[in-house]
């Protein structure tokens, strides 16, 4: 067998692997990164791209008050009895820290968003804007040939492949047809998008989790760190008590790769490992009844490997096992089911979500893992899928869109006829069309809509926070997330229960060590990402929540692995 030599061996090349190689090289460590797949960025490549970071810089610049005790008391009463405080205190201590490093020393650069509001502003410790910040856009040409192995974003959140920031840049998309400055812009970056398609045969302009990967791969290979694609872990080595490498399956056979100061495991996570979902979500026995954005090789590889070799333990007690969001199933052109992840559309005024039964059961503009689990809960009784329908009327989905459904002028055609979105002319033919029971259905329109004319929503609120007011559309007075629901067709498309990852990962300690089935650190093996058990406690405070912990919890590993910690 073939042997290769270095210091840290990190298995995985999404943000929490990425940021451990490069925080290991910079503080002097010879490091290889390896990669499952042909492509490299993981379901950072595919993500928003947001990391949720108190006190970090960016925010602070901008005068934002904000502190390490305000994020404790936040996170304390976000995960109540599964509080960690030591990986709580170690990720607000060196969150601001890893901003500010790769920032300095790297291309990874963030912008802020500074009315991204927490997911519960009425907690203590919470607040209104700051905390989120997000990958600055990136042009792909500066990684040269690597571009073409850059995991291409999640189709299904693109417009025609082409890739949409967020904020002030996605509502210009929601107002093309309805500002001159707006249209210009859109206008310019879709020619844009169609020179790089002549000329490169793909966007280059990358934003989001495509950019926070694209700038992570650049940082690394400007270091001369190395990335093997195709190239999965086998089994970790050890010597005594601790991890010294890792077999290494590659196409010209399997490699041992001998690492002096271990391994880092950032493998995703297990959001498509059947056997876990069905052990571990309530909505999913089989395992099969689930639908994960997520990139379809995080298998719960780095699970797997610390448990066949140290006896790790994973943290199945959380009361969620995974960041649930609500997706719906769009049909693809090769015909095969995409993953639409419901982030916005819930919030605008003018859409509710109701259950098979016709009725409300939650605030629609909430955090979509707080929606999931409302559905769980209201559908318990239910026959049949677990599964709500998002609601409006023709003006309101022209205005916005719908899921992949995109606002005007965009066709509707196509959607139609696939059986996505579902349409009737009366909301008693709707409900007919998506098998909803009619009369609760028209009983539970007519309800929201007495009160939704005067802004109102008695029974769940919506439009009572920060949050929902931040993503439902300001023109509209005097509560921006409610209209009527009154001017058909009226239309409707199902949704069902996914995630943005897992949670019940490896247990590890402040130092971003696997822990093994006695609660010791394990000499020489970390973990990171969706690898490691989520500090939130189950609970998802903000936007940003997997890839702030993922990247400061590589950066944790890496200075320490280097000895600096």
């Amino acid at each position: 067998m073939k042997t290769y030599e270095c210091d840290l061996l990190v298995v995985g090349s999404g943000a929490g692997g990425m940021a451990a190689a490069i925080t290991a090289k910079l503080h002097g460590l010879n490091v290889l990164v390896v990669e499952k797949e042909a492509v490299y960025g993981g379901t950072t490549a595919r993500s928003g791209g947001w990391l949720w970071i108190p006190g970090n810089p960016l925010a602070a610049r901008e005068g934002f008050k904000d502190s390490k005790e305000q994020g404790r008391t936040y996170l304390q009463a976000e995960a109540g009895n599964h509080f960690d405080a030591a990986r709580v205190d170690a990720f607000l201590d060196n969150g601001p820290q890893m901003v500010e490093f790769f920032e300095s020393k790297t291309d990874v650069q963030f912008v802020l968003g500074p009315q991204f509001s927490d997911y519960h502003p009425n907690q203590p410790g919470a607040l209104t804007g700051g905390r989120s910040i997000c990958a600055a856009p990136y042009d792909g040409r500066e990684l040269g040939a690597q571009i073409k192995t850059l995991r291409p974003p999640l189709e299904e959140i693109t417009f025609v492949g082409m890739m949409i920031g967020s904020g002030k840049e996605l509502l210009h998309f929601f107002n093309v047809t309805r500002s001159v400055v707006s249209a210009a812009y859109v206008a310019k970056l879709l020619a844009k998008y169609l020179r790089d398609l002549a000329l490169h045969g793909r966007g280059m302009r990358l934003t989001n989790g495509n950019a926070l990967a694209g700038r992570l791969a650049k940082s690394a290979t400007d270091l001369g760190i190395p990335l093997w694609l195709n190239a999965p872990a086998g089994e970790l080595l050890r010597e005594g008590d601790s991890v010294t490498g890792a077999i290494i399956n590659t196409k010209d056979g399997a490699v041992e790769v001998r690492a002096t100061k271990g391994v880092v495991l950032a493998t995703g996570g297990f959001p498509h490992d059947i056997a876990r979902r069905a052990k571990l979500y309530p909505h999913a026995p089989s395992g099969h009844e689930h639908w994960s954005p997520a990139t379809e090789s995080n298998t719960g590889d780095g699970i797997k490997l610390a448990m066949k070799a140290v006896g790790a333990t994973t943290a199945d007690e959380l009361p969620n096992a995974a960041a649930w969001v609500p997706v719906s199933r769009p049909r693809r052109s090769d015909g095969t089911p995409g993953t639409f992840p419901h982030f916005i559309d819930r919030a605008k005024p003018g859409v509710i979500a109701v259950t098979n039964a016709g009725r409300r059961f939650v605030n629609e503009g909430d955090c979509y893992h707080d929606f999931c689990q409302a559905l769980v809960k209201a559908t318990k009784n239910l026959p049949g899928e677990i599964c709500a329908w998002l609601v409006a009327d023709h003006p309101t989905l022209r205005r916005y869109g719908l899921g992949h459904v995109k606002p005007f002028p965009v066709p509707l055609a196509h959607q139609l006829r696939s059986g996505y979105l579902k349409r009737g002319r009366t909301l008693a033919e709707l409900a007919a069309e998506c098998g909803v029971d009619a009369a609760e259905f028209e009983r539970t329109v007519a309800s929201y809509n007495r009160h939704a004319e005067r802004g109102e929503d008695p029974e769940f609120h919506k439009g009572s926070t920060a949050y929902n007011r931040y993503l439902g559309d300001p023109s509209v007075t005097p509560n921006p997330c409610l209209a009527p629901i009154q001017t058909g067709p009226f239309y409707a498309v199902q949704v069902v229960i996914g995630d943005l990852g897992s949670f019940a990962g490896l247990k590890t300690d402040a130092q971003a060590r696997v822990l093994d089935g006695e609660g010791r650190p394990v000499p020489g093996l970390y973990a990171a990402g969706n690898d490691m058990a989520s500090i939130m406690g189950g609970n998802y405070p903000g936007g940003g929540i997997t890839l702030g912990p993922a990247m400061t919890f590589g950066y944790i590993a890496g200075r320490h692995a280097a000895g600096v910690a």
